[in-house]
């Protein structure tokens, strides 16, 4: 979709009301997703580079020639969070996200098969490992959290220290002294951009991807559909109407302001969703520039297919895993774990279609039709619900950009009308 210039501040008809949010800065209570790069000295500089050479296990440490992009304290702290098991395990136990990045790997065997890779935010080292199992000559597993650690007692308990090689430091920081054939990374967040991980995928490409290289996930697809929820709505709202027989209703505000201000991962059903998606922003792996992750912005327009409270918009991405159209791809049943399109039939409306695209790639979904996974959906909630008829048309625009004060955190900007009302909601996801 293209940015909606002339749509003016958005206060088209009546003002209802604007939800607007101050951005802040917190600790990283929200996150939940990988540590990708990054780790300071104990005095605070940056850390010397881990220089890699084309022979396995001839490692040696190098002053930086170039200064990479400060490593800043929310990140420190970023990748701190990362070094907690409990989060690794929650992914590795998401069985349509591990499932699919295994089977993606098996599909392109024979682009992974004696070659280089790299594995950009590798955690528990387990994709690597795939990797290594599917035949890759030399692996280097990168990652700033102190999970490195541990990654590295992993490929040794599994006698593939020889093909492994654990790079504990930030894609930006570490040399690899050989240009790479296949890149892979489950970079993805909330939002799909949530935690601004793809820019270490991008930087990895930039240095060490052969031209013609391989990446995986190939693309990324990032969703959004008005929804209600008044089962949402009732059970944090209006259950203030009456406690226990007590006019609580003063609590209302507060409420609203408490549980509808800040995005909400969550999961939803296709009967939640009013219409069919739109496109937010597709990626392609190969092509993307790290401009492009400051500020996405997107114009839309949805026609509701039932009468119903709307009570904000849901976000969901797909990722595709596509090699070059040239290349062969290896022919698996399992490729249905998670191989189904954003094609979300509202009101439940049959069941989630098969991705239809001419090479039939892999596609792992968050849908709220797909098998679920730990991303769930991210819900952008009004304060107050708008009633709208069948065929209503609902229009505006988003945004998302980076946090000036924390890159990782996204400021999210709604502007939304319906019937001659006009909205603005302003929320940061942190």
């Amino acid at each position: 979709m293209q940015s909606g210039g002339d749509y003016g501040n958005g206060f088209h008809g009546e003002l209802e009301w604007e939800e607007k949010q101050v951005p802040g800065l917190t600790s990283f209570g929200r996150a939940k997703r990988r540590s990708r790069g990054g780790a300071r000295d104990p005095k605070g500089g940056l850390a010397n580079v881990l220089r890699v050479s084309d022979q396995p296990g001839e490692q040696k440490s190098l002053e930086t020639s170039e200064s990479p992009p400060p490593c800043t304290d929310f990140d420190v702290a970023y990748f701190h969070s990362y070094a907690h098991v409990g989060i690794h395990e929650e992914m590795i136990k998401d069985r349509a996200r591990t499932e699919t990045y295994r089977e993606a790997i098996m599909q392109h065997q024979s682009l992974i098969q004696g070659k280089v890779v790299v594995d950009v935010g590798c955690g528990t080292g387990i994709l690597s490992i795939f990797c290594a199992q599917a035949g890759a000559k030399r692996v280097y597993a990168v990652d700033a959290s102190d999970i490195a650690v541990q990654a590295k007692e992993v490929v040794k308990a599994n006698g593939l220290s020889d093909k492994v090689i654990v790079l504990h430091g930030r894609v930006e920081d570490v040399e690899i002294d050989e240009e790479v054939d296949v890149i892979i990374s489950e970079w993805m967040g909330y939002m799909l951009l949530y935690e601004s991980m793809l820019g270490s995928v991008i930087t990895a490409r930039d240095r060490w991807l052969k031209p013609g290289g391989l990446i995986l996930p190939s693309h990324a697809t990032l969703y959004m559909a008005p929804i209600s929820h008044p089962d949402r709505y009732s059970h944090s709202i209006d259950f203030w109407r009456n406690v226990y027989g007590i006019d609580m209703s003063a609590m209302m505000q507060l409420a609203k302001q408490c549980a509808f201000e800040e995005p909400s991962v969550e999961s939803i059903s296709g009967e939640n969703v009013l219409t069919w998606p739109e496109v937010i922003k597709h990626i392609d792996c190969q092509t993307i520039k790290i401009q492009e992750l400051d500020s996405v912005t997107a114009r839309y327009k949805f026609k509701s297919m039932m009468r119903a409270p709307m009570h904000g918009f849901a976000f969901w991405f797909d990722v595709e895993f596509s090699g070059p159209a040239s290349s062969p791809a290896k022919d698996t049943s399992a490729a249905s774990v998670a191989s189904g399109s954003s094609s979300v039939s509202p009101s439940g409306e049959g069941n989630q279609k098969k991705r239809s695209n001419p090479s039939d790639a892999l596609v792992l979904s968050t849908s709220p039709e797909a098998p679920p996974t730990h991303w769930q959906q991210t819900i952008v909630y009004f304060y107050d619900p708008i009633d709208v008829e069948q065929d209503q048309v609902i229009e505006g625009s988003v945004t998302l950009s980076q946090s000036k004060e924390n890159r990782r955190f996204m400021n999210i900007h709604l502007e939304y009308s319906s019937a001659g009302r006009s909205f603005v909601k302003e929320s940061v996801m942190r």
